[in-house]
């Protein structure tokens, strides 16, 4: 009897080990499924609110040839830190006092020569479309001689620029972490909220039919 007994024990301890394996791999699945969805939320906890600036960059995604080919569309919501830098009279300025307005943000510096070629064709942009719906914002991160930059200005004739610069470079480290500067010359289009609409590493004429029309469908989308 109790041979019997043993004998029909036996098979159900597979059966528990089975039952205890299913178990954990699904308590397993169930941390990795929570702390994916965390990192994704973290990663990206902007996504709803910009919205809006998705829909726009999926619009001008076909203009996005010739002259201006290498501007990046936005995929993911991102919503650009209240970058901090100086006005021409050394007065504190950020990203959030153009706010309603579409911005194109461009760092430069005299150092980068593409940068000193493309700042006449930001000038002519910033003459044909600047309005209270559109800015170019053209900050330079020179951080020597700081009369150097603005020399250069004067040179080549640029007039309808404002003069913005950060001499500490932290606006480029800033936007270089989230993945949205990788060299000289940087540019991002942003929406009136404050999310990237698409970026753009090196220089472009930004002031062609190509750039334009581009940066026209950008202000013109409703936001």
């Amino acid at each position: 009897m109790s041979e019997q007994k043993e004998q029909a024990e036996k098979p159900s301890r597979p059966v528990s080990r089975r039952r205890l394996g299913v178990a954990a791999a699904i308590a397993v699945l169930a941390v990795l499924v929570a702390v994916y969805g965390i990192g994704h939320l973290r990663s990206n906890p902007d996504a709803a609110a910009c919205r809006q600036a998705l829909a726009t960059a999926a619009r001008i995604a076909p203009l996005a040839h010739g002259e201006v080919a290498a501007l990046a569309v936005a995929h993911t919501g991102y919503r650009v830190p209240d970058l901090a830098f100086k006005d021409s009279d050394g007065q504190a300025r950020t990203l959030q006092d153009w706010h309603g307005r579409t911005v194109l943000l461009n760092l430069w510096a005299t150092w980068c020569v593409p940068c000193r070629k493309e700042m006449p064709a930001l000038d002519a942009l910033q003459a044909k479309l600047g309005s209270d719906k559109f800015q170019v914002v053209a900050v330079n991160i020179d951080t020597r001689d700081p009369q150097k930059p603005r020399n250069f200005l004067k040179q080549v004739g640029v007039s309808h620029l404002a003069y913005y610069t950060d001499d500490s470079a932290q606006v480029f480290e800033t936007l270089k972490e989230a993945g949205k500067a990788f060299g000289m010359p940087t540019t991002l289009i942003i929406g009136p909220h404050g999310c990237e609409i698409g970026n753009m590493a090196g220089p472009a004429e930004w002031a062609s039919d190509d750039g334009v029309k581009l940066v026209s469908a950008a202000i013109n989308t409703v936001q």
